[in-house]
């Protein structure tokens, strides 16, 4: 049965053999965070104004979009949210599990721009030194704010 199986399936090629994948797999999303640190080491964090109200606060997020690589997604998502200019630095942290939802987090560096907070997604917007985080910071990103290089 199995060499019928892969006869089979080396029959199919590209396009359909992708299409079976797809049917047979999960669907994730994939949020992507960016951590971003100033010249001062100070790190940005948001007042969201559509997460949880016990902890509302948090880092530049996002949904990678179709086609976007998950460092292009840091630097929109940033530029979104607060109309500043990054770089992205390392991997933070790749994790699954979370329902259908992948989590991707960066280091990001400011390189540029004016603050300008999007009104509706973001209340405030914060530079808070590592150990000055606002109380209802979601606590993994707290972790992510201090994973070690």
């Amino acid at each position: 049965m199995k060499k019928i199986v892969a006869a089979v399936w080396h029959r199919l090629r590209g396009r359909f053999q992708w299409r079976i994948l797809w049917l047979a797999h999960a669907k994730f999303m994939i949020g992507v965070t960016g951590v971003v640190r100033d010249d001062q080491g100070r790190v940005l964090v948001l007042h969201h104004r559509l997460w949880r109200r016990d902890t509302p606060w948090g880092l530049p997020t996002g949904c990678a979009n179709k086609g976007e690589s998950f460092p292009e997604t840091v630097i929109r998502e940033v530029k979104e949210e607060t109309g500043l200019d990054v770089t992205v630095g390392r991997l933070v942290r790749l994790n699954s599990g979370y329902r259908l939802r992948a989590e991707v987090a960066y280091e990001a560096r400011l390189v540029g721009g004016d603050l300008r907070i999007d009104p509706f997604e973001i209340l405030e917007a914060r530079w808070c030194a590592p150990d000055e985080l606002p109380d209802g910071l979601l606590a993994s990103h707290r972790e992510l704010i201090h994973a070690e290089p």
